[in-house]
């Protein structure tokens, strides 16, 4: 079972290529900072706008730094099925630990819709995570269905980001005491979202923060709820100013900040404005994670 703090990383760019270089020390640096999972090759990784290629290559970076230390989720999600199924059969021969799977965009399916594409999915014999994230994909799968996913042999969790608290307990309910991890996609929600029966985050403020993201995480499982609210309480502000315009274009401007990274996006993503650019750094500093 996955659990706890999950970076949904960055792809770094320069001049418009994959830096691999920043990667590999990214990836690094999340895991001597206490990440308990990777997810290479999301959203926040841009993956919509990079090649087949730069995909699969992010995926095996990732895999070889971190050389079995914590799982790594790889993205491989797509509109199209057989897309899907052939970066899934990729992640699984890199060595992937499970697979990100995204509900089909755009396309629109129904929830038998749903259940066929996933199901091809699993197919493959990786385990797979359902990313169910109706702001962006335009649908969103039903408690039930997913609870008819469950019964299948690598349908094993699901990151959600409905920003919804009574997802887990639904999903419990409709699953009837069958085992399945329930990741939030949200940083904001992510203590609530373990109260209510959660696992952990898949988290985009992890790329910034990932001990403090870790350490939250891992409160909460020790008990220790000062700490926790604590924790959660430092970073609210930085959960709200990573999302002062579409991500990633606010996480990867604060990982400049950082040096971990340019800031570089690939279009339609573009820069963000001055005004953001004060958010994000204001944020950082109030965190504590920038002087």
């Amino acid at each position: 079972m996955f659990k706890g703090s999950f970076p949904a990383l960055i792809t770094p760019f320069k001049d418009g290529v994959l830096d691999e270089e920043a990667f590999r020390a990214f990836v690094k640096w999340q895991i001597e900072e206490g990440s308990d999972g990777l997810v290479p090759c999301g959203t926040t990784g841009e993956s919509p706008t990079l090649s087949h290629s730069e995909h699969m290559k992010v995926t095996e970076i990732c895999i070889e730094e971190a050389n079995g230390q914590i799982p790594v989720l790889a993205g491989t999600g797509s509109n199209s099925t057989k897309e899907a199924v052939d970066l899934t059969q990729h992640a699984k021969r890199a060595g992937a630990d499970a697979a990100l799977v995204v509900t089909p965009y755009y396309n629109k399916p129904t929830q038998k819709g749903m259940y066929e594409h996933f199901k091809a999915v699993q197919d493959v014999g990786l385990p797979i995570i359902i990313y169910n994230i109706p702001a962006r994909s335009v649908i969103e799968m039903s408690c039930e269905t997913m609870a008819e996913l469950g019964k299948l042999p690598n349908i094993v969790g699901v990151k959600d980001a409905t920003a919804d608290l009574t997802r887990p307990q639904m999903t419990k309910i409709a699953m009837s005491g069958t085992p399945f991890c329930h990741m939030s996609g949200e940083d904001g929600t992510a203590v609530p979202f373990l109260a209510a029966g959660g696992d952990g985050c898949i988290s985009v403020t992890a790329n910034i923060a990932p001990r403090m993201c870790a350490d939250m995480q891992r409160a909460w499982r020790e008990q220790r709820l000062d700490l926790c609210m604590d924790l959660q309480d430092r970073l609210m502000p930085v959960h709200n100013a990573l999302f002062c315009e579409t991500s990633p274009g606010p996480v990867k401007y604060a990982a400049s900040l950082l040096d971990k990274c340019t800031s570089d996006l690939r279009l339609p993503m573009i820069d963000i404005a001055e005004t953001s650019k004060k958010i994000v750094r204001d944020a950082l500093v109030g965190a504590g994670l920038l002087n």
